[in-house]
């Protein structure tokens, strides 16, 4: 048993913050307390065991229990991540469990003993509530589920063969699911129900419903009985319409409410494997391969009586034994089975890779932590997934695949030794090491990339390890929190594999225009590709500008929570990432925030704006005031909100300048009577409870809610944590002590006196998005207040400390001051409010994650990875992938191919360039359009720069176009051309010879 015995279990802290943070927001608290409460057996410790194994580890479970007494062999090395070259002829699971243990302190790891040979028995499994199998042969797969069947175990096995994998799932006779898509639940505004049931939402919000979903609502008048009213069923009449049945028994419906989408549960019904190999279910992973999984099934059961009849598998690219293996098949069924599928089966059967590893391995740590949590979906009930276009275009010979005892025979068998050399002399640069950067890595080091004599993996990350991290990027520990990213993953790879010792380069520089010294033409020249592992579009678009560029195939990737992409970009080949974007993300108008929220969304956006209106804007602007004597008049008098900033500077630097935490905790009171009632109040006072519109219709309906302002309780939880949270950030401004016994801040509130507020007449409020914003006050107000400034050298060495947002840090009251201030806002206009994770999640901005997702992403990115190595010509050859594992769902496409432009007879790409050599004049390069396309060009500008055009004078113009283009460009620009930089690109407009406009490839001068 492991020494792990010891360590703590998840407990309810654990799962709130700190190493399960992301996660949370993929699974929620209730599937996250069952897993903690579940322990997992798996049954083998090669590559795809400890896949998942690792995977299930991550997310948090009770413990898991690995079962493997066979010895460690050399090839193991080759997929299996936690053994070293030490532990060869060690039991798997012995040598496997102190490294897996280390991954969680949580989770107990912990070996079930046994002898080598032994099969696994149904008494080693008693007492697991999950049993994953993985290799197993079908045999005992039948004799171990007939049992879990019975005795309400889930059960999973799995299998890989080289380019192949196998699954199948049986969570018992009657499997309830709670949440089968893991969507937040929708909800919407409604603005009438009929009599039949009709539902019609507000003008131009769809409600996103689908038939066979159920909704209650809330707020509803007249009809009230919908109310809370038990889920009724919904029948989906258009995107703004559903019905929800006969309501004509109820009230008559007058106006407003909201429906709320009910997740209800599902149940499942799971045949056993002996039941389902004769009528087997499928879930189909490549719907370009529809028929295959037919094949398949009965090609795995095939696999395994021939290991059983003969002591072993099928031997890498052996004809006798394929043959054998396809008569075996026959025997199994009489169905027409594809011969040649059949036969790559047997060859690939001694392979194991990596890649296919973290497909499958994903899959299968995600369907286990399904079975236990019952959250999301599982797959019913056989998946067969392949990847045989990651064959190489020369068929490897059986010579090429014989085993040569390296860590690399299982990756020789599927691919050959030939081909295994180009993977090991490949060139690739790493951008991100973290979640998908250290997967990755994993993989590449265990393929042997860049182990050979030309090979070299460059990685960059300019990140640092923190706590949040350990979930995900698994090649971090405890003991690496603080250290560089990438510097720490290529220890960690180095460690798993010593042939990558002296092939793998850490960097800390960004990708960016401002390190184009670092990355340029020799860095671009050194690389054979690009891998993304990012978390930013910025940077992605960067990357992929800088491939176009330099003709580099670009692999790209992302996950968001259980969902993923894979894209691969391919020179001359396939559009690139530009190509083709999201459309941008829909932004809240201001009025809403400001006067009409009806969404928690809403009111979390309204207090992240005020968090840094109140704890970062104000000392900005009051050491930019202190720290330069023009402040004043080159900024503020020429901007909107002058009058705004100059009082800001006043009031925190003169009027309400705090000297203790006191004085901290009085303005924290004002704050919240100037937000939540004052504000209120004067909005009421411009708009009362019964204003009508234009049209006479109610103005406080739809979506505007009417508000009430909140009377200060100390005694309200929500008030006495705004007041807490707010007075320690703006002690933090001052630099002074702050304090969290809520005694003292409840009896300091308590004795401030609010003056009485009298509401403004006059007060114009933004009602739409296209109103003009109420005007600030007066210029002549402005230099009043700026005279009551004191000037700067009476300060001198004087400043204040704006708070830096930091959103993991739970001991800093920022995301306290945002969870009280929006909750609050809430209470104003009786919206539900929302708890500390989830005011976290939307005001962080942060990107869900979870561990499985990310190991099948990158599995499916390595196995592209593959096709690039290859060099593989042709669209149909290369996959996009996206996948959600919570459907579960796969899907595969073509890449796009390369948006073909043209002018006169002349088709050209993106990829398209022309280049022009020695730094030439700008006259040689106009001479060349007219002379070889026939193009006159009109204007020619670099960068910012406009170097020339038709209409500037003509001395000028004469002078500009006998000049070497590197000299022209710096006369313009008047800036010298950095030594790094060795070509410059062009911009022409130029026109055809009927004076149309035409668009042209880039254009490149070497200089």
């Amino acid at each position: 048993m492991a020494a792990t015995d010891n360590a703590m279990q998840v407990d309810e802290q654990q799962i709130d913050e700190g190493l399960y943070s992301r996660q949370l927001y993929v699974l929620g608290h209730e599937a996250m307390k069952k897993m903690a409460a579940s322990n997992v057996l798996i049954v083998g410790a090669k590559g795809l065991g400890v896949e998942i194994a690792k995977n299930i580890c991550l997310a948090g479970v009770k413990s898991v229990n690995i079962y493997d007494p066979e010895p460690v062999t050399r090839q193991d090395l080759g997929t299996q991540f936690f053994l070293r070259e030490e532990d060869i002829g060690k039991s798997r699971a012995a040598a496997t469990v102190p490294r897996l243990a280390e991954l969680n302190s949580y989770v107990p790891v912990r070996v079930v003993e046994g002898q080598p040979g032994q099969p696994i028995s149904i008494d080693l499994i008693k007492g697991f509530q999950a049993v994953v199998l993985t290799n197993v042969p079908w045999s005992t797969q039948v004799e171990i589920n007939d049992w879990t069947h019975k005795n309400g175990v889930y059960f999973i096995a799995a299998e890989t063969r080289g380019l192949f994998g196998s699954v199948f799932n049986d969570f018992g006779p009657e499997f309830t699911c709670v949440d089968p898509t893991g969507e937040q639940a929708l909800s919407g505004m409604i603005v009438s129900v009929d009599e039949e049931g009709l539902v019609t939402c507000l003008d131009e919000t769809r409600h996103g419903l689908e038939d066979g979903d159920f909704v209650t609502f809330s707020e509803v008048q007249g009809m009230v009985e919908l109310n809370g009213c038990k889920p009724r069923k919904v029948t989906v009449k258009g995107p703004y319409t559903f019905s929800i049945g006969d309501t004509s028994d109820l009230s008559p419906y007058k106006t407003g409410g909201i429906f709320q989408q009910v997740k209800m549960p599902k149940i499942i019904q799971f045949k056993s494997l002996r039941e389902s190999l004769a009528s087997p279910e499928f879930f189909i992973t490549d719907f370009a391969k529809f028929d295959r999984p037919a094949t398949l099934h009965v090609g795995f059961q095939a696999l395994s009586a021939f290991q059983e009849k003969n002591g072993r598998l099928p031997r890498p690219r052996n004809p006798e034994d394929a043959s054998k293996l396809v008569l075996l098949a026959s025997e199994i069924s009489s169905e027409e089975l594809s011969k040649s599928v059949l036969e790559e089966l047997a060859y690939q059967a001694t392979g194991d890779l990596s890649p296919i590893n973290a497909v499958i391995g994903g899959f299968v740590a995600q369907e286990a932590l399904k079975a236990v949590s019952a959250k999301f979906h599982p797959m019913v009930q056989h998946l067969y997934f392949d990847s045989l276009e990651s064959l190489p275009a020369t068929t490897p010979t059986e010579a090429d695949c014989a085993p040569l005892n390296s860590r690399y025979d299982g990756q020789i068998a599927v691919f050959g030794k030939t081909f295994h050399d180009k993977i090991a002399n490949h060139r690739q640069f790493l951008v991100g090491s973290g979640a998908i950067g250290c997967e990755m890595l994993k993989n590449w080091s265990l393929m042997g990339l860049a182990t050979g004599p030309q090979g070299i993996i460059q990685v960059t990350d300019l990140d640092t390890i923190e706590k949040s991290n350990l979930n995900r990027q698994f090649l971090f520990r405890p003991k690496d929190l603080g250290k560089f990213k990438s510097e720490t993953a290529a220890a960690a790879v180095i460690d798993m594999n010593p042939d990558l010792k002296g092939h793998i380069v850490a960097r800390q520089d960004p990708v960016g225009p401002e390190t184009e010294n670092v990355y340029g033409d020799e860095f671009f020249a050194s690389i054979d590709g690009v891998t993304n592992a990012l978390d930013n579009v910025k940077a992605r678009l960067y990357m992929d500008q800088r491939c176009v560029f330099y003709e580099k195939p670009l692999l790209e990737s992302g996950t968001l929570g259980t969902k993923g992409n894979t894209q691969v970009v391919v020179p001359h080949l396939t559009e690139s990432y530009a190509s083709s974007q999201d459309p941008p993300e829909k932004e809240t108008p201001s009025c809403t925030l400001k006067n009409f929220p009806n969404t928690i969304n809403h009111c979390i956006e309204w207090s992240r704006a005020a968090f840094d209106s109140l704890f970062v804007k104000p000392a900005e602007s009051v050491n930019s005031y202190l720290s330069d004597p023009n402040y004043i008049e080159s900024s503020l008098k020429y901007t909107g909100d002058a009058t705004v900033q100059v009082q800001q500077i006043l009031s925190f630097l003169v009027t309400d300048k705090p000297l203790t935490l006191q004085d901290c905790i009085v303005w924290a009171r004002h704050q919240f009577e100037e937000n939540y009632n004052n504000s209120i109040r004067q909005l009421l006072y411009s708009l009362p409870k019964d204003a009508v519109s234009s049209t006479g219709q109610p103005f406080w309906s739809g979506p505007k809610r009417a508000p009430d302002p909140l009377t200060f309780d100390s005694n309200n939880l929500i008030h006495l944590d705004y007041i807490i949270a707010a007075a320690n950030l703006h002690a933090f401004n001052y630099g002074l002590r702050g304090e969290r016994d809520p005694a003292i801040f409840k009896k300091i509130a308590d004795a401030v006196v609010v003056p009485e507020f009298v509401p403004k007449s006059g007060v114009k409020v933004q009602i739409n998005e296209n109103d003009a914003a109420p005007e600030s006050t007066a210029a002549g107000e402005t230099s009043e207040i700026i005279a009551k400034l004191p000037p700067p050298s009476s300060l001198a060495g004087y400043r204040l400390t704006p708070v830096d947002f930091e959103k993991d840090d739970d001991t800093n009251f920022h995301i306290d001051f945002i969870t009280a201030a929006s909750n609050l806002r809430a209470l104003n206009y009786n919206i539900p409010t929302a708890d500390k994770h989830t005011t976290k999640q939307i005001a962080g901005k942060i990107i869900p994650a979870i561990a499985t997702t990310t190991s099948l992403v990158t599995g499916l990115v390595c196995l592209e990875l593959y096709k690039i190595i290859d060099k593989k010509s042709k669209l149909e050859d290369y996959n996009n992938g996206f996948v959600n594992l919570a459907l579960p769902f796969f899907g595969f496409s073509d890449p796009i191919g390369a948006q073909k432009q043209k002018y006169g007879t002349t088709e050209w790409t993106l990829w398209d360039r022309f280049e022009f050599k020695n730094d030439p004049t700008l006259q040689d390069i106009i001479q060349w359009f007219q002379k070889e396309h026939k193009l006159d060009i009109g204007m020619v500008s670099q960068g910012v720069s406009m170097l020339w055009s038709s209409f500037i004078p003509k001395k000028k113009a004469n002078e500009r176009l006998g000049m070497k283009l590197s000299a022209l460009v710096e006369n313009v620009s008047k800036k010298p051309i950095p030594p790094h930089v060795k070509h410059l690109l062009l911009e022409v407009m130029a026109t055809d010879e009927e004076g149309e406009d035409v668009e042209v490839p880039f254009i490149i001068v070497r200089i």
